[in-house]
């Protein structure tokens, strides 16, 4: 019986592994951490091995060091590339992080509201300290669909307050 099994797979190996791939590239599908791309990448190679007539044992090997190397050397570079992306493919919330701003009415760390390209936000200062209108801001962070949070002046610069939040020399 054992004998049987062994003697299909050696026939029939391919099959496996391809199985294999697919499967490990639906998981993948659902996880999009790029983990099972890599090990479908070592059963493909796998695959290959057995096509070309490879013991068991060997395909076997071959599925193992693959995907280890995968998963080692290529995976966190291309995780890096897709969590660092371009201007152009950053969201629409993303691509206002950075972006110049005025103030229309003093910006407080409770209320406010700022003219982002062409929009009005409603803005905090995250310190604390109050932006008068008409004050050049960067946008640091967005939290929520419109609260934009915090301000700074625009260029770093510490505007007629101080880095504090007060007033300087008095």
């Amino acid at each position: 019986m054992m004998q049987e099994v062994y003697e299909w797979l050696v026939a029939y190996g391919w099959v496996v592994w391809l199985v294999l791939f697919l499967g490990l590239a639906a998981i993948e599908t659902l996880t999009l951490d790029l983990f099972f791309a890599m090990l479908s990448v070592g059963a493909l190679a796998a695959m290959l091995a057995a096509i070309l007539s490879a013991p068991l044992f060997l395909q076997v090997v071959v599925f193992s060091v693959v995907a280890l190397l995968m998963i080692i050397l290529v995976r966190p570079v291309a995780l890096k590339h897709l969590k660092a992306g371009t201007r152009e493919t950053r969201s629409n919330i993303e691509r206002l992080i950075g972006e110049a701003a005025v103030t229309l009415e003093p910006v407080g760390s409770r209320t406010g509201t700022v003219k982002i390209g062409g929009d009005t936000w409603t803005a905090r200062s995250g310190d604390g300290s109050l932006l008068p209108a008409g004050e050049a801001v960067s946008v640091i962070r967005i939290e929520g669909a419109t609260a934009v949070e915090p301000l700074r002046p625009a260029g770093g610069a510490a505007g007629p307050f101080g880095q504090d939040g007060g007033l300087t020399g008095r």
